[in-house]
């Protein structure tokens, strides 16, 4: 059976209203308060045992008096046990919330919470705002109507900052100390005090004489804080001792400009705590010095590995196949992980010099990290797509004119000959051909005369005459023999007679006087003038 308390509530001021109305109206009907007290017992009894139609009837007569009251359900009705309620604290200048658990009863109102939050921690019911179930409570809510039954209910408090409320700790304690005091007050005013020698045994009990008037409540006059040694925190504003680094309360920061005294003197307690921080920063040192000793250890057995396997299960971004601990890769470059077999065949099937990441970004693999994937037979047809690659991409390039030799070289301008190291033959680099016991007047003569019948000359003989047609290379104005500029200014030598040539003109660089006779050839700077609009200084 549920139990409830209907209990009648008349204030002071009430009751003077009252009093007041009936001086002011003679005609007006007189309270009697104990018909009405006995009223409310009588509707509380009704209420507890369910007799509904009792209940009704004194409402209606107690509804008559117009008095203010209140019903409350009594605490046995609700479940005894106690619960453990999850509240995450925040307040306004904080970007976390704190978690934090409170053993609370069932029946317990907000007004009653608060009151237990302000005696374990120190927050004045004045800061402290609740919301459970996503509805801001009142103070006159139990956790029982907002839904709380079991453990692990949860809940939110948010402490506003004291500088809204304009609540000072000074007056915080004034504050408490008045509430005390007017708790005695309450609880003295409602008890009947007897003359000596009234109410006692025998006879009949004389009515008791009527309260006085409560005189109105004057404020008492603030009182200064006395001065202390400390910093008040800017959030919770607690006073903390002078040598905290921070807020005891809530972890605040210290004031910047905040000095410690120099008269200030620990206690025993302050003096361990600093010892207690000091050793925590040389222990937190070691520990950052171990872990940088072991982070070093680790990159250089790292170093000595060719292939950096992965520590955590991933998803291969290739593939899309999940891929154990140790049995990826991480690249070096870049650190992203794949699967074996997918880097692979991104090795094995890449046209280019250099392997890219198969991932999105600018990395490339490296040769360790390519030789170790790839099998002995893989990675040397690797190397060889490389020079292939490499010596298409490379200006001044030849290749060795041997059949089947795989030997090339890049060659500068004063360079005119290249022995092949791999099949170890000496290459004409102007006449892109080898003839070796003649030199190249000889060799492009035999050449004319061998094209009339020999297929393989008629194609040397034709390639020399598409680089004259195409200008990459020219005959010279006195031997005839063909001559080529693989690189620098446009003054150039005929390898066989030894004549200066001007490349732009395709002129004797000097007249038929020799050199220094600039009356005849290109003519170039005689009058400071060049010889050709595309003259690249050949004097």
């Amino acid at each position: 059976m549920d139990f409830f308390i209907f209990s009648c509530t008349w204030s002071s001021a009430a009751l003077n209203s009252y009093t007041g109305a009936t001086m002011a109206s003679e005609t007006a009907p007189k309270v009697n308060l104990k018909e009405a007290e006995e009223l409310a017992l009588s509707l509380s009894e009704a209420l507890s045992s369910g007799n509904s139609e009792e209940a009704v009837k004194l409402c209606q007569e107690l509804s008559q008096l117009s008095l203010p009251v209140s019903v409350n359900i009594n605490s046995q009705a609700y479940p005894q046990e106690s619960i453990r309620l999850k509240v995450g604290v925040e307040d306004a200048l904080s970007d976390t919330c704190i978690p934090m658990t409170l053993v609370v009863s069932l029946d317990m109102t907000i007004a009653q919470l608060k009151e237990k939050i302000s005696h374990d921690y120190g927050f004045s019911p004045l800061l402290q705002r609740w919301v459970i179930g996503k509805r801001l409570a009142r103070d006159k809510e139990t956790l029982y109507n907002h839904g709380v039954r079991q453990n692990g209910d949860q809940a939110f408090l948010f402490i506003r900052s004291a500088h809204t409320v304009k609540l000072t700790r000074h007056q915080h304690n004034i504050d408490q100390e008045q509430q005390r005091i007017e708790g005695i007050v309450e609880s003295m005013e409602t008890m009947h005090l007897f003359p000596r020698g009234l109410g006692g045994g025998g006879g009949q009990k004389a009515a008791p004489p009527p309260l006085p008037a409560k005189p109105p409540t004057v404020p008492k006059p603030a009182v200064l804080p006395k001065p202390q040694l400390g910093w008040a925190c800017t959030i919770c504003t607690f006073v903390n001792k002078p040598t905290r680094p921070g807020c005891e309360m809530c972890g605040g920061e210290r004031p910047e400009n905040y000095k410690v005294p120099e008269i200030y003197q620990p206690d025993q307690e302050e003096i361990l705590r600093i010892q207690q921080e000091k050793l925590a920063m040389l222990q937190y040192e070691q520990a950052q010095k171990e872990e940088r000793e072991m982070n070093y250890m680790y990159l250089l057995a790292t170093d000595e590995q060719n292939l950096i396997s992965n520590a955590t299960e991933i998803d291969c971004p290739i593939c899309f196949n999940t891929v154990g601990p140790e049995e990826g890769i991480v690249l070096r470059e870049c650190l992203h992980t794949f699967c074996r077999e997918c880097l692979h065949e991104t090795i094995v099937n890449s046209q280019d010099a250099e392997v890219a990441c198969p991932d999105v970004c600018d990395s490339k693999l490296l040769d360790r990290e390519i030789k170790a994937l790839l099998t002995e037979e893989e990675h040397q047809r690797f190397l060889e797509l490389r020079l292939i690659i490499a010596e298409s991409r490379t200006d001044h390039s030849f290749h060795c004119q041997t059949p089947n030799c795989r030997g090339w070289c890049v060659y500068e301008d004063e360079v005119n000959e290249f022995l092949c190291e791999l099949c170890q033959i000496t290459n004409c680099i102007l006449c892109k051909a080898i003839h070796t016991g003649m030199n190249c007047k000889d060799y492009q003569d035999d050449l004319r005369i061998r094209a009339q019948n020999d297929q393989a000359a008629q194609q040397t003989k034709l390639m020399l005459e598409a680089l004259v047609q195409n200008g990459e290379a020219m005959k010279c104005p006195r031997c005839d023999v063909i001559v080529q500029k693989k690189d620098g200014c446009d003054w150039i030598c005929c390898l066989m007679c030894k004549t200066e040539i001007c490349w732009v003109t395709k002129q004797a660089r000097w007249g038929p006087n020799g050199r220094g006779d600039t009356s005849g050839g290109c003519k170039c700077r005689v009058n400071n003038q060049p010889c050709h609009p595309n003259c690249q200084n050949c004097h």
